[in-house]
């Protein structure tokens, strides 16, 4: 408790000008060009109401989550804690991992689960990492269990690397899937270049905390930083 009502101390509050908005703008927009005035250099990705605060949280590309007010004049930078009569959620750490919910299924690579879809996991990976190649081998009894994979890519040596071409040749590929399981057999993929997402996957990666991989990311909001096997991942779905 002490550690967050430190980290609370630190919330930065910031009045951010407001020029040439029309008094009869929607909230929403309001927000919006408050907040592309004050932080241009961030790409807003995403605005959505917080019923509980009654704040806007923005998702900003490469960087924080802001919990903007109404008139879009004012915003926090910093963890927002939700009190709970058995603990405490922490708000800001919910705003990140729903990014990784939001992605696009056509950006990632998916292995669906057999019959009737019971959870999904989403996976941040890179595909010469010996837990990632672990943890593929756990998809066809993920699968099986009625549990949908999906892999974004995570380039553990960054942007521009040679691991970050691998997973560019994946996704370009003519068969994600194949290439992926080849990939993580040690196989050559062909190279191959196409408008792709795995720069901003990364970024997201880094922004909802992944330090390694794999880290996973649950459909019931809770965030793995790591292997686990399909039966011990099945048990951290509930299933």
């Amino acid at each position: 408790m002490k550690h967050i009502i430190s980290k609370a101390c630190k919330v930065l509050f910031i009045s951010a000008t407001v020029a040439s908005l029309s008094v009869f703008a929607a909230p929403e927009d309001l927000v919006r060009s408050s907040i592309q005035a004050a932080i241009p250099q961030y790409p807003i990705e995403s605005i959505k109401l917080h019923e509980g605060t009654g704040l806007y949280v923005v998702s900003l590309g490469g960087g924080p989550v802001l919990h903007v007010s109404t008139d879009g004049k004012s915003f926090i930078a910093g963890d927002v804690y939700r009190v709970e009569t058995n603990g405490i959620v922490n708000e800001t750490e919910l705003a990140k991992i729903q990014q990784v919910e939001d992605m696009p299924l056509d950006q990632m690579v998916v292995y669906p689960a057999k019959g009737e879809e019971k959870a999904h996991i989403s996976v941040f990976t890179d595909v010469d990492c010996g837990y990632c190649r672990m943890l593929h081998k756990e998809v066809t009894a993920l699968n099986e269990k009625g549990i949908t994979v999906r892999y974004l890519g995570f380039p553990r040596a960054g942007t521009g690397s040679a691991a970050h071409a691998k997973l560019i040749s994946i996704w370009c590929s003519d068969d994600p899937q194949k290439w992926m399981t080849e990939a993580k057999l040690g196989k050559v993929v062909p190279t191959s270049n196409c408008e792709n997402p795995i720069a901003e996957q990364y970024q997201l990666g880094q922004a909802v905390g992944v330090r390694g991989t794999p880290s996973i990311v649950l459909s019931n909001g809770k965030f793995i930083p790591g292997y686990l096997p399909a039966d011990e991942l099945a048990k951290e779905l509930g299933l």
